[in-house]
């Protein structure tokens, strides 16, 4: 049995876990909130910004970049803490985001909006350029979700929920995606936030299934993490890179008033094999 640690409790929809500098950065989609927490458990609130969904990167200079859902905005933090607009993204209904080693921004959106019940249609992934400029680079993604970048920044891969499956993408010189594949058929998996390791295999977190998986390029199954509530997010950070921190919370659905129990939301850690590699 996996040995859980209870790092931080008492929140909403927590979502969006990152290493950086030492320290968990995490977002409470219900309250709002980019949370910053030590290994202590230890937390300060770095900003607020009233959106669902609530996702975040770190460029490589070390600012922050928030996807303002709502207003169809990418936020930056600036070194004062103010917000600015990075890249207006044109219209709402964004999802998550990765940033490569050259400061690469993707960032996805969901078709329809699932928490008014419309009916399904598929996704995109858009790139941001240095100047703000954004651009499409894949289309036909039932519901895109987590995304990770190798740690050699050569391939995108976007957690497709309802698909079941990760999806891979070779990543060009300008950040255009290309050769197209299926990385990992995930059988009954409903894989949310993903993060990859340094032998190239993905964790990624499973609400309905109340689990972490670790898979192999392939699918093939190299270690599961059950848990006692829905899994949204996971990240390998921690002193040696091996620390698994996952966001969970327990679900009610989407189109609930409140699609998690209000104070259900954890951050929970468990110690793995092999240490984080690429981004998130």
């Amino acid at each position: 049995m996996d040995e859980m640690r209870t790092l931080l409790d008492g929140r909403g929809l927590v979502e969006s876990p990152r290493w950086h500098d030492g320290r968990l950065y995490f977002s409470d989609w219900s309250a709002g909130e980019v949370v910053s927490v030590g290994l202590d458990g230890a937390a300060d609130v770095v900003a607020r910004v009233k959106s669902l969904p609530l996702c975040t990167a770190w460029l490589p200079d070390g600012r922050l970049l928030i996807v303002s859902s709502e207003d169809g905005r990418l936020l930056r933090r600036e070194p004062d803490g103010s917000l600015v607009t990075h890249a207006d993204l044109g219209r709402p209904g964004w999802n998550d985001i990765v940033v490569d080693g050259r400061g690469g921004v993707y960032v996805n959106r969901v078709g329809f909006d699932p928490m008014a019940g419309e009916v399904t249609s598929p996704g995109t992934v858009v790139f941001v350029d240095a100047d703000g400029s954004v651009r499409e680079v894949a289309d036909d993604i039932a519901f895109p979700n987590g995304m990770t970048v190798t740690a050699d920044d050569s391939t995108l891969i976007v957690a497709d929920s309802y698909a079941s499956r990760l999806v891979a993408f070779d990543i060009g010189a300008d950040g255009s995606l290309s050769g197209r594949r299926v990385w990992a058929d995930l059988g009954d998996g409903a894989p949310d936030g993903i993060c990859a390791d340094a032998e190239n295999a993905v964790w990624y977190a499973d609400v309905p299934n109340r689990r972490c998986v670790r898979v192999a390029e392939g699918g093939e199954v190299l270690r599961t993490v059950e848990l006692d509530r829905g899994g949204f997010a996971c990240v390998l950070g921690g002193p040696e890179g091996t620390t698994l921190f996952v966001t969970a919370a327990e679900w009610r659905g989407m189109t609930e008033a409140e699609m998690v129990v209000p104070g259900s939301g954890r951050v929970l850690t468990v110690e793995v094999d092999v240490p984080g590699a690429g981004r998130p």
